[in-house]
């Protein structure tokens, strides 16, 4: 594995580890998503993700798919709270066939009134979707809980405020917002970095924007919503943590790993395998530069949730008891987890993204030793700060 970094004459950030394997995994990501969005415009960035992939001035949405598929690839693109990112991965040598498409999808997309009330109605019906899926959905409703608007609204958007966008509000918005010189190109694979550096500055110029995450406002709720149709209860407990790529969001990591990461966890354990109250205990921490909460899911009965939240406090609480060994094997499962995912590109590409803006690309090469260096004591007073904090939960249950 060799990595580079180039920072280009265009002001484009150029990230690169070069691999032997005929493939790559490449993407175009940008500061700007979720967060940087008021309350009326909630939901435009994800908006125009979708939007580029409707067209540009010389492909069709079809020619876009093709050019990609027809060679063995894949495309897509997500929004998160803080970026935006578009990928493929597809045999090295048509990287650069791959960048043509999303090169031209970035600077000359067609925004046509008619692909834009269309997609519009398939967002609306996404909203849909996640909502009508309580598994899904109490993810949502739990950061709702823990943020105020408008960080706390979905990154989707609402159907007011996506009903609301026009186009040629969104084309301005998308001009004002996408700026080249903020973009961070990643690529993992068999990649010629100076034709890559050379394609780069050719194609892109910067046209200095100010994008601002929206502030944040921390909060802490409960809410049970009853559904008819239900038999099982959903049920969640977060709280806020520390951000992506500080000191202690590796100890957070760690006790993760102890506390509710796998079917070894001590919840797993007494949730499902001691008191059979569920089948899926699910732990999660979402994080990137200004945010992060971690949270812990249960799916399990309705006269059982008081029981669970009860079980997941305790949880915490016991870490007092975690042992050396304990902690020496929470640190191998760690770094284990990370070396298996090592080999799938795209996964290393996009981690080396959110690092990026989280800080820099670099850290990823180097959370091993960051999960080395955590010690006991370190876990034991994160793990009592966090639950003797303010958290919130989240429960759908049947009605």
């Amino acid at each position: 594995m060799q990595f580079t970094r180039r920072k280009l004459k265009n002001g484009v950030t150029l990230l690169v580890e070069k691999r032997d394997l005929p493939v790559v995994s490449c993407s175009i990501s940008m500061p700007f998503g979720g967060a940087f969005e008021v309350v009326s415009e909630k939901g435009i960035a994800h908006f125009i993700e979708h939007l580029l992939f409707t067209g540009t001035l010389t492909r069709s949405h079809e020619d876009i798919s093709k050019e990609i598929e027809k060679k063995g690839g894949i495309l897509n693109a997500f929004t998160a709270h803080e970026i935006t990112s578009y990928y493929f991965k597809l045999p090295s040598v048509h990287l650069f066939a791959g960048l043509d498409i999303i090169t031209d999808m970035l600077k000359n997309p067609a925004f046509k009134i008619e692909k834009f009330e269309k997609e519009k109605k398939v967002i609306l019906e996404e909203i849909k979707m996640y909502h009508d899926s309580p598994a899904r959905h109490i993810h949502d409703v739990l950061e709702r809980n823990l943020y105020g608007d408008p960080f706390g609204l979905n990154i989707i958007g609402t159907p007011e405020t996506v009903s609301s966008l026009s186009r040629e509000f969104v084309v301005n918005y998308f001009t004002e917002h996408y700026d080249p010189g903020q973009f961070v190109v990643t690529a993992v694979g068999d990649v010629d970095v100076e034709k890559l550096v050379t394609y780069l500055e050719g194609r892109f110029a910067a046209t200095p924007v100010h994008n601002v995450v929206q502030t944040l406002v921390l909060t802490a709720g409960r809410t049970v919503e009853e559904r008819p149709g239900l038999d099982q209860a959903h049920f969640m407990l977060g709280m806020h943590a520390p951000a992506l790529g500080t000191k202690d969001y590796y100890v957070l990591e760690v006790l993760d790993a102890y506390l509710a990461h796998g079917m070894s966890s001590r919840l797993f354990l007494t949730i499902r395998e001691e008191k059979g109250l569920a089948y899926s205990v699910k732990s999660s921490l979402s994080a990137e530069k200004s945010y992060s909460y971690y949270s812990i899911y249960v799916g399990t009965r309705k006269d059982a949730v008081t029981q669970v939240e009860e079980l997941i406090v305790q949880g915490f609480n016991d870490i007092v008891q975690m042992s050396e060994q304990d902690l020496q094997l929470a640190k191998e499962q760690l770094i284990g987890l990370h070396a298996v995912a090592r080999e799938e590109s795209s996964g290393v590409m996009n981690e080396l993204v959110f690092a990026e803006f989280a800080g820099k690309a670099e850290d990823y090469y180097e959370r091993e030793g960051k999960i080395r260096s955590v010690t006991l004591d370190e876990v034991k007073v994160l793990a009592q700060k966090l639950i003797r904090g303010t958290y919130s939960t989240a429960a759908i249950v049947p009605q």
